[in-house]
């Protein structure tokens, strides 16, 4: 069900949950990444296969990504401190929810990680992409992100050597872009 049909009903039946607001709010966002499963052999062709497909600008372009890192951590703060609240006051969570508050120090570690090894500056001189869904975004934040999107997360040293070693077998990445895959994996 989406979003929209929740809400209605919801207002149907009158009804209102604690993340109602959240829903409203955060209506337009991007969906999860996820995608096609693709075993080690597929994920080694679609590296070969993003790689013809990506078209960059050179030049210099805008630092998005440290905002919208800050903007996933207000999110995920949100997020935590309603799950807080749930469990102070007696109310069931979903396992996710629990697992969340369970570990969400490790989240907050990779978002500081993120911030200290992201200066700000840094990804403006990465290549940026022309077109597609990460259209201005840096190249190497769409090759985390589809290697993300088509593991279901699960992204071992293997699949993503073996991934950038097709990508690069047709088009080569800047030292500065492999410098920071493992900054992309955390964003």
């Amino acid at each position: 069900m989406k979003s929209n049909a929740i809400q209605e009903l919801l207002s149907y039946r009158k009804t209102s949950f604690p993340g109602e607001e959240m829903l409203k709010k955060y209506a337009n966002e991007k969906p999860p990444l996820r995608s096609e499963l693709y075993s080690a052999e597929h994920l080694v062709q679609y590296g070969k296969t993003l790689a013809g497909r990506h078209q960059f600008i050179p030049g210099r372009g805008p630092n998005k990504l440290l905002k919208r890192l800050s903007d996933n951590e207000s999110v995920l703060m949100e997020v935590h401190n309603m799950l807080t609240e749930a469990v102070k006051a007696n109310r069931r969570i979903i396992p996710a929810g629990e697992w969340l508050l369970d570990n969400f120090y490790l989240i907050k570690e990779q978002i500081n990680t993120g911030k200290k090894h992201l200066p700000k500056g840094y990804s403006e001189d990465l290549p940026r992409l022309i077109k597609g869904p990460s259209a201005g975004l840096p190249r190497v934040y769409d090759i985390a992100t589809e290697i993300i999107s088509h593991s279901d997360g699960r992204v071992d040293f293997n699949n993503l050597s073996n991934f950038i070693l097709a990508y690069q077998s047709v088009a080569n990445l800047k030292l500065g872009e492999l410098w920071a895959i493992p900054i992309m994996l955390r964003l």
